[in-house]
Formats: structure tokens, sequence, C-alpha cells
């Protein structure tokens, strides 16, 4: 544990509060360019998302058309009817990523998967650090403009599906989440700079509702011709754990 990851949980609401959540509802509206190349361009263009505070769990709906939604977990994928019936699902989703570069086309298991794990660990940071296995560090700061940003070097363990092992996260002085990198390692790795603004607050949780993808150069700098992945934030509920803990 680091006096960053602890001032950071605090600045987005606190760990006690955290603990007495069960789940995080989220209306989204999801573009950005790789969408148009992966071959869904507006598949998540305006969607309800469910996510888990204790494990890997995603939902999204409706998925693709009315009446079915569909769901990621760290080992399976799967396309469910709102009745309940198991429409299609795919048992280890990350090794049918094997070859993929950015052009690779997506099939509707790929979609959700790399959707599924994206969303879960967006909408839980910083909170999932305290989940066992996963290892942080804090490293050297960072100047964004006139802004000086610290960072933590966050290991995910095997268990936790993730864009890659390693990624780094920024925070500004109130300790608010401001950017997040990493390599997207289904796609052949990447060099992404995920930036996190217009903080709101949720039920005392304090969360970014906008996120901007871009492509970084040699000089850890985004490329902003153009946004990888935009993400917004309509509106966000959350549901208190049963137990109350």
């Amino acid at each position: 544990m680091t006096d960053l990851l602890d001032f950071a949980i605090q600045a987005h609401g606190g760990f006690e509060l955290w603990q007495r959540i069960e789940q995080l509802r989220a209306h989204i509206k999801v573009g950005g360019a790789v969408w148009h190349v992966k071959g869904w361009p507006d598949a998540y263009a305006d969607i309800h998302t469910i996510v888990s505070t204790r494990r890997p769990y995603t939902e999204f709906a409706p998925f693709l058309e009315k009446g079915y939604h569909c769901v990621w977990e760290a080992e399976r994928t799967a396309i469910v009817a709102d009745s309940g019936e198991v429409i299609e699902h795919r048992v280890a989703p990350r090794s049918s990523f094997e070859g993929h570069t950015i052009a690779t086309a997506w099939d509707r298991q790929h979609l959700i998967y790399f959707t599924g794990y994206a969303m879960w660990t967006y909408l839980t940071t910083p909170f999932l650090f305290r989940l066992p296995g996963f290892k942080t560090e804090e490293i050297e700061p960072w100047q964004e403009e006139n802004e000086i940003w610290r960072r933590l070097r966050v290991t995910f363990p095997l268990s936790v599906p993730s864009h890659s092992t390693a990624q780094t996260f920024y925070f500004d002085s109130d300790g608010l989440l401001r950017r997040h990198d990493y390599s997207v390692d289904i796609m052949g790795g990447t060099t992404s700079a995920n930036y996190a603004s217009d903080h709101k607050c949720f039920a005392g949780l304090t969360i970014p509702t906008k996120r901007r993808v871009y492509t970084t150069g040699a000089d850890n700098r985004p490329i902003l011709d153009r946004v990888a992945v935009s993400i917004d934030l309509l509106d966000v509920g959350v549901e208190p754990h049963p137990a109350g803990r």
C-alpha cells in the first residue's frame, strides 16, 4: 500500500464508503475511431452498464438490439436474452485474441470482452487496487502543462483481466485521477493515454464522467489528431451491499 493510493481512494469517496457498495450502474455514450476499425461503430453509442465492486463482472444493455444484454467475467463472455436464456457464450475469451493487431476485426464476443474489462477497470479505479494480488508503487511525478501529477504504477494480478499487466495512473494535487496509461495487449500492443476529466459526485463517490483516449508518442505526450475512444457517463447509480459492508 502506498500513501498515494490511500490519498487517491480518499479523494474518490473513501474505502469505507466503497465497502458498502455492491454495484455501480451507469448510462454511457461511447465513441471514437477504434470502433470503426473493429467493425462496431455504434454498438455502444447509447447504452447502460452494471459493474460489480467485488469481482470482475460487467453487463451492458441493450446489447446490439432490444431484449438482449451481454455479460463479461474473467473467464467467460455471453450474450443473454432478457428472459435469461444464454444465446451465445465463450469460455477463456482472452485466448481468442491471439495474433490480433489494431486492424483485426472483432466478433461479438471479442467486443464484449474488451469493453467489459475496460469499463470495469474504469468505474472501479482506484478502489480495485485494494483487491488481493494488486501491487502498487509511486513513481516519479509528471508535469502536464502547468500541473504536477503524482503517478502510481500498478501491477495487475493474472486473475484480473485488463489492458496490460503494468499500468500507470496519474493523480492531481487533489488526489483525483487525471490520466491512465497502458498497452492494449489484445490489440497487439499500444501506447495509450486515457485522460479522465469532469469529475462529479454520485452518492458520495467522485467519478470522472469524461474519458478520452489518445495514442502517445515517444515523449509520452498524447497525439491529439484523433480520439481512439471517447466515453461519457451521463448518470451513475449506486447499489448498496446487502450486508452493508
